[in-house]
């Protein structure tokens, strides 16, 4: 029962919250309320499942919201010269950026939170760099906001984007020998080594993917707002962090579940979307700072959580042994 809680925790936090949002607020489950929430929350959800496959090597990207508003800005720069390059361009530069975060972790040994912090801010001074400090429009004759503001078959384009890139990150993760490299080199970098594994390349990987994800959560923010915002996507990584460690990964590495993943960020979304209900209501007032107060805390307990189930199984085998 233990484990079936340890693993299944935020499924069962997330089908509570459901029912009882359900019961509580009459729009809850309206057309709109659902759409919305989906094609706002398909950002974060990108930005979690890069985060996710650095995370299970035992690393940690903090660059991925500034990654987020550099690609915005290019893309809203791209979008008058049709939708290929005003998706593939910004995607291709942050896939770069992360690339380069991996060589710096691992050519020269540097914290990936040092490497990634330095990232962070290079990412959102090329942001301001490349739209002159204020909002660039995205082009109205383009078409390009159809990716963000359109629908396929009656459902958000950016629920479609997520959903399958959740259901590739499942496939790499069980099927690809570097999906399953990952979970080997968080688990024990130095066995990993000796058993043969690239672990220098695995890294590049990673973060590359991370960096690449999170461009194409700033394309999909120029075109659900119609504009670049070189100063969106603050606080974005704690938000996938929290979602990533929600859904049962551990942050040392080594254990995780896309699915899991998809959990976590839909829970927290979700909590934050009961928030505005609430707010709605009247019976309480929250606003965004103090969102993210509650976002912090959230992820704090997480993370307590995780600790103190770590150290209590450490305690058991040592007595065993």
């Amino acid at each position: 029962m233990q484990n079936l809680l340890k693993q299944n925790g935020g499924l069962l936090a997330l089908i509570v919250l459901f029912v009882f949002a359900s019961l509580r607020y009459t729009g809850f489950l309206s057309e709109y309320n659902i759409e919305s929430f989906l094609r706002y929350n398909a950002m974060f959800g990108l930005i979690a499942l890069g985060m996710f496959f650095v995370i299970i090597t035992g690393g940690i990207d903090l660059s991925v919201g500034s990654m987020a508003a550099f690609a915005s800005v290019i893309a809203a720069l791209m979008s008058p010269y049709g939708l290929l390059p005003a998706v593939l361009v910004p995607v291709l530069l942050c896939a770069v950026l992360g690339f380069l975060n991996g060589l710096v972790i691992t050519r020269f040994k540097v914290m990936p939170f040092v490497v990634t912090l330095g990232m962070f801010l290079i990412a959102r001074g090329l942001a301001l760099i490349a739209s002159g400090q204020q909002t660039v429009l995205l082009s109205s004759e383009s078409g390009v906001g159809n990716l963000g503001q359109g629908d396929f078959l009656g459902f958000p384009i950016p629920a479609w984007m997520l959903f399958v890139a959740f259901a590739l990150g499942t496939v790499f993760l069980i099927k690809a020998p570097y999906g399953r490299f990952a979970l080997t080199i968080g688990g024990n970098e130095e066995a990993a080594r000796l058993m043969g594994i690239p672990v220098e390349k695995v890294k590049l990987l990673v973060y590359s993917l991370s960096s690449a994800l999170a461009g194409l959560a700033g394309v999909i923010l120029a075109t659900q707002f119609s504009a670049g915002q070189p100063n969106e996507g603050m606080g974005w990584e704690l938000t996938a962090i929290a979602a990533v460690v929600v859904g049962g990964t551990l942050l040392t590495g080594g254990r995780g579940s896309v699915i899991n993943t998809l959990v976590g960020v839909v829970l927290l979304g979700m909590i934050f979307t009961v928030l505005n209900f609430e707010n709605g209501l009247g019976h309480i007032n929250i606003n965004s700072y103090w969102q993210t107060v509650i976002r912090g805390l959230f992820l704090l307990v997480v993370v307590l959580l995780q600790s103190s189930g770590t150290r209590i199984k450490l305690n058991l085998n040592w007595k065993s042994a």
